[in-house]
């Protein structure tokens, strides 16, 4: 069929019930729906479809889940694996926010994660954003940096993700409003092809409260986005972009399959494609690949 509904849920959460539920609300909105195929028993399932558009089957898709811990994710079936990754890092390949547990060795750690939050929901230009937070941490030592590395945790799925893509060959790379202290480090743990990010000014062991010019911010990441395309010879299509904070949303709209990641709520309202419950492997699921596929972690 033309289309396909990915249902992704956490280990055993997803049910044959479910999926029954889904594909009969499909019907009911006049879509032909075909045999449900699992892609990991109990946890992710395809159901092509045809006769409905995309935001139509999510929509029925979410009414018929009533709230269950269930992500569906509507496309279109052919094209559906991507040949280049995008990936935001903080909240998104990380679990944190890198900058704010920074600014807990300078005392302003919720001081400056609220700047943070606001900034993500599209509420702050994030240029001034970044600059005034890192303004706060003049004097800090880079030694903070190490430490807050060292309590740095990856997102479940996220070596998962970029190797299983990689393997499929796919170029890979990791693109972040943060800073290249963490995203080289990130990369390498995870497997990235490459990293884009900003600076950290430093001097005589500290941190001078300046960031490196220029800034890497929202219209640098999807020119990013449009540079990698092409020197891969690829179309926007054939991208998949992943992020959580509004500095992500134009390189999310702009890829083939644009992916809110447990998005603040500006981002995931607008984006095409959200994941909310499962991790980050529900961005391989989405593209098709079986569970006996997945390179591990």
């Amino acid at each position: 069929m033309s289309h396909v509904l990915t249902l992704v849920a956490p280990p055993g959460g997803l049910t044959p019930a479910q999926l029954g539920e889904v594909r009969a609300a499909l019907q009911d909105l006049g879509a032909s729906a075909g045999t449900p195929d699992w892609l990991a028993p109990g946890e992710a399932a395809d159901l092509p479809f045809a006769g409905l558009s995309p935001d139509q089957a999510d929509a029925a898709a979410r009414a018929a889940l009533a709230g269950a811990p269930v992500d569906a994710i509507a496309q279109e079936a052919e094209g559906r694996r991507k040949r280049l990754l995008l990936a935001d890092m903080d909240s998104t390949i990380v679990t944190g926010e890198t900058l704010d547990e920074l600014a807990a060795y300078a005392g302003l750690k919720e001081r400056i994660a609220e700047i943070t939050r606001r900034a993500m929901n599209g509420e702050l230009d994030f240029r001034a954003a970044l600059v005034e937070r890192v303004s706060m941490l003049a004097g800090l030592p880079v030694s903070a940096l190490e430490r807050t590395w060292e309590a740095t945790a990856l997102t479940p799925g996220a070596v998962e993700l970029v190797r299983t893509m990689r393997r499929a060959g796919a170029h890979c790379a990791l693109i972040s409003g943060g800073f290249s202290f963490f995203t080289e480090r990130v990369a390498e743990r995870a497997g990235f092809h490459a990293h884009y990010s900003n600076t950290l000014v430093v001097e005589e062991g500290k941190l001078t409260g300046r960031v490196g010019q220029p800034i890497l911010d929202r219209d640098a990441k999807l020119a990013t986005l449009k540079r990698l395309a092409a020197e891969h010879g690829l179309p926007l299509s054939a991208a998949l972009a992943v992020g959580d904070g509004a500095n992500d949303l134009d390189m999310i709209r702009a890829a083939g399959l644009g992916v809110a990641f447990r998005a603040k709520p500006v981002v995931a309202a607008a984006a095409r494609a959200r994941v909310d419950h499962a991790d980050l492997r529900a961005l391989l699921f989405a593209q098709g690949f079986r569970a006996e596929e997945i390179v591990a972690g």
